[in-house]
């Protein structure tokens, strides 16, 4: 296993120090009520340089709040091409290195995103315009093999999850993304079964997951059925898919006074999504999860009171699968959260979708979480 160099552990160092002034979490804590069912909570996390006001293992409070409530962490941007492939010849795995350092320090384990994003906004330049020669089919299956084998050679078993497909799924239409590899391999479906295969050979001991954010709100209809298309494709063609990472960034997007009405009404037709996907022999991760609050008004309480109300029905559902392992936030903390500056509020006001605020005190969102995972149907573990 190659070593990881002395700038990554000295970066891991940072999180080292007193645990910080962050609230202490009340008991019991998150990662305490998942394992009780034989899960697994976690969080996003990021790199930083000590004293960084991020969502960094470097920032104490952040870096306390993880170690009370996670047992596993995931990248939030680390681990995807952008980041650790400047070109084709070259990797930068610097802020990678010492993010995986301090969790294994630390005691967490670590999930892998993304081996592919499949998603040609999110590719770098490098591999948008590149020349694939006279034998395009070969050479960017050589690529996606190499980014593959030097990741997972990398890591080892320090990393036990992957996502090795994110996004490939349009959702406007439901048909699979076009990119500058699918185009030179032929196809889209080439280039997901070839990463699968490469992930299962270079990484025999992880679970293999596609990653995807079709979720249970309206108009998510073609994204479903396109991403049920997908697995059905890869069971009938002997793809190693193990997994569907479901990222569960669900939102309230209207103007409603009742979160947990409309969540009743969602119910059905995500449960005959999730139905299907398990009848395949797909187990199921929550891989981001957060809450959208747009349509929730501006005051706090009344804010707070529907997006834990909508999350705690969502988690219901999701937990009472037995085939259901990791469940994954996205993020910690208001103050950190993508959902600002992604997915800002048309009246400007800071989303609330996180389990902690800006002030890293506990809302009733990790209440409706606490329940949840306290209540779950006990995981079924993968044969």
């Amino acid at each position: 296993m190659p070593t990881i160099d002395r700038r990554a552990l000295l970066a891991a160092g940072l999180g080292l120090f007193a645990a910080g002034t962050a609230t202490a979490a009340p008991s019991p804590t998150l990662k305490q009520a998942a394992a009780s069912k034989g899960r697994r909570f976690g969080s996003a996390f990021a790199f930083g340089t000590r004293g960084a006001d991020a969502g960094t293992f470097a920032n104490p409070d952040y870096a306390a709040l993880l170690r009370r409530e996670c047992a596993v962490l995931v990248p939030e941007n680390e681990m995807k091409w952008q980041a650790i492939r400047p070109a084709a010849d070259r990797f930068d795995f610097a802020r990678f290195d010492a993010m995986v350092a301090w969790a294994h320090v630390n005691g967490f384990a670590i999930r892998g995103h993304t081996l592919f994003w499949a998603y040609s906004r999110w590719f770098p330049e490098w591999l948008t315009t590149h020349d694939f020669g006279h034998r395009p089919a070969i050479a960017a299956a050589a690529i996606l093999t190499d980014h593959i084998d030097t990741v997972t050679a990398r890591y080892g078993q320090r990393i036990d999850s992957y996502d090795v497909v994110n996004e490939a799924v349009d959702p406007d239409t439901g048909q699979l993304r076009q990119t500058a590899l699918s185009h030179a391999m032929g196809g889209t479906e080439p280039v997901l079964d070839h990463a699968f295969r490469t992930a299962r050979a270079a990484a025999p001991h992880a679970e293999l997951v596609y990653n995807d954010y079709m979720s249970w709100e309206d108009r998510n209809q073609h994204h479903r059925a396109g991403v049920l298309t997908l697995l059905e494709g890869f069971r009938k063609r002997g793809v190693p898919v193990d997994t569907l990472g479901v990222q569960s960034h669900i939102g309230l997007f209207a103007p409603t006074t009742d979160a947990g009405a409309l969540a009743r009404r969602l119910e059905p037709g995500w449960r005959e999504f999730l139905d299907a996907v398990v009848a395949m022999g797909y187990r199921l991760l929550v891989t981001e999860l957060d809450v959208r609050d747009k349509g929730l008004p501006v005051a706090i309480g009344p804010r707070d009171r529907g997006v834990a109300d909508f999350a705690r029905a969502y988690l219901d559902i999701m937990l009472s699968y037995p085939a259901l392992g990791d469940v994954i936030a996205w993020g910690m903390s208001d103050r950190y959260s993508w959902l600002r500056t992604f997915e800002p509020r048309p009246d400007g006001a800071p989303a609330r979708g996180c389990a902690y605020d800006n002030a890293f005190r506990p809302k009733p969102l990790r209440s409706a979480m606490l329940g949840a995972l306290t209540n779950a149907a006990s995981r079924r573990r993968p044969r």
